[in-house]
């Protein structure tokens, strides 16, 4: 992507980590970490949908806000989650999104599918877990709740 730079470690290679108030994109996720190398790629693709056990009604969207550290965060674990032979690209939207668009969008390619899939799923479980991202769920009658600030 232009203006982003690729994060090169000896553990593998991040093209890139973001947090952006911007649509994600899955096909300019999947080109960052196209190669001749890679027999496996892994998408993750988290959108939002229109039920939550927390809310009492249906989900019209969730509003995503961030500390202003978080993309410092989240590039820290992509590079500490990132493998040897293995390349990831990952991307998280704040503001308001709507039901069926994606609020984070992660792809990682290897040679083979297993350290791919291993890579993915630690990445995201960290994201989760680490990167300090805050959401207001709205619902239809305009009823909200806060989710992950504590």
């Amino acid at each position: 992507m232009a203006g982003e730079e690729t994060l090169s470690t000896e553990a593998g290679q991040v093209t890139f980590a973001r947090i952006t108030g911007q649509d994600l994109s899955l096909d300019s996720h999947l080109a960052a970490v196209s190669g001749s190398g890679y027999g496996a790629v892994v998408t993750f693709v988290g959108q939002i949908r229109d039920h939550d056990p927390a809310a009492a009604g249906t989900v019209e969207r969730i509003e995503y806000s961030s500390h202003p550290d978080a993309e410092t965060i989240l590039q820290r674990v992509a590079a500490e989650a990132v493998r040897p032979g293995t390349c990831l690209a990952v991307s998280h939207r704040t503001g308001a999104v709507e039901v069926s668009q994606p609020a984070l969008v992660a792809c990682v390619a290897s040679a083979h599918r297993a350290l791919a899939y291993e890579v993915s799923r630690d990445l995201i479980e960290r994201i989760k877990r680490e990167v300090p991202i805050w959401k207001r769920q709205v619902e239809s009658d305009g009823s909200h709740n806060w989710q992950g600030l504590g």
